[in-house]
């Protein structure tokens, strides 16, 4: 996948391929169609907020098309459409179900890590879309 890397604050970003594995038990890989880069990044971009590990791909928010699932997803298949955020929803906890998805309470855990094509370094993702989500529905 083709992302923008930040390996410092206060410098360019770097648009480089990277590897991603192939989804896992309870995962689902997305193709982007749109990422949305907010004010938070901008904050690590400036290194106000040196919490987030670098170097990182910005961006937690985006849509796209569902474009492999691992073992056990059973409520998406490839051709869906998707949009990621932040704050993932499970749609079944009581918050979900009243209309309030950004409430969920429900934790999920990112689990794969994305690497620089050919160099084997790792790259961490801001805010967990750039990670595959566990999913509800998996076993």
């Amino acid at each position: 996948m083709k992302a923008a890397v930040l390996y410092e604050p206060r410098t360019p970003l770097v648009i480089e391929e990277l590897e991603l594995d192939e989804p896992g038990p309870g995962e689902v890989l997305v193709k982007m169609a749109a990422s949305g880069v907010c004010h938070s990044d901008w904050h690590v971009v400036k290194g106000e907020w040196d919490h987030v590990p670098l170097p990182t791909v910005l961006g937690h928010e985006g849509a796209g098309i569902v474009e492999a699932v691992g073992p056990n997803v059973t409520h998406v298949r490839p051709g869906f459409h998707d949009r990621m955020t932040w704050k993932p929803s499970c749609g079944v906890c009581e918050m979900c179900q009243k209309g309030w998805p950004n409430l969920c309470s429900r934790e999920f855990a990112g689990s794969s890590k994305l690497r620089v094509r050919g160099s084997g370094k790792e790259i961490n993702q801001m805010g967990g879309p750039g990670y595959l989500w566990s999913l509800p529905g998996a076993a």
